[in-house]
């Protein structure tokens, strides 16, 4: 009898500056949640992130979801931003595996929920209240030097490095 279990690998991602590409500062990304609706439309995606999540969701066998932090009025321009960019077509994950919350630590509740294994996020805040749920946790883009990442946190400053990363933790 084999009473090896497998883990089923899951993976979370952020939007907002992760898969949305931040403002030429890569520090913010007021140009999408202040703009109007044509202006949220032209920001492009983060670069590699079409090419990359589709990679991902192809070793995560589909099983990707994003995990954003949004108001009503965000949320309306994230889901129009994705259908414009044909998203969920191009990176092959299920229109249906989006999830939205309205303050970020209820992103643990997700990740509690859905057993996520890996998380993609910016912001370090959010990452604290993962620690413990999902063993995998990665920064993702440019962060302040002043702050270096915690050792239960992995850093990767774009796609590639990301793709990487978890691509590793899965050997």
């Amino acid at each position: 009898m084999n009473t090896r279990i497998e883990h089923i690998h899951k993976l979370g991602v952020d939007i907002g500056r992760v898969i949305i590409s931040p403002v030429k500062d890569g520090k913010s990304d007021t140009a999408f949640l202040s703009g109007g609706i044509e202006q949220a439309l032209r920001t492009p995606p983060a670069e590699g992130a079409i090419e990359n999540l589709a990679r991902l969701v192809d070793l995560f066998e589909g099983r990707v979801w994003l995990v954003s932090k949004a108001g009503k009025n965000t949320q309306h321009k994230t889901r129009l931003w994705l259908a414009h960019h044909q998203f969920f077509e191009r990176t092959g994950i299920p229109g249906h595996h989006l999830r939205f919350c309205f303050k970020r630590h209820e992103k643990a509740g997700h990740c509690a929920d859905l057993g996520l294994t890996h998380f993609v996020d910016d912001r370090l805040d959010v990452l604290r209240h993962l620690h413990g749920l999902a063993p995998h946790l990665y920064l993702f883009g440019e962060q302040l030097k002043s702050q270096p990442a915690p050792d239960w946190v992995e850093s990767t400053l774009n796609w590639r490095e990301a793709l990487s990363a978890i691509s590793k933790s899965l050997d």
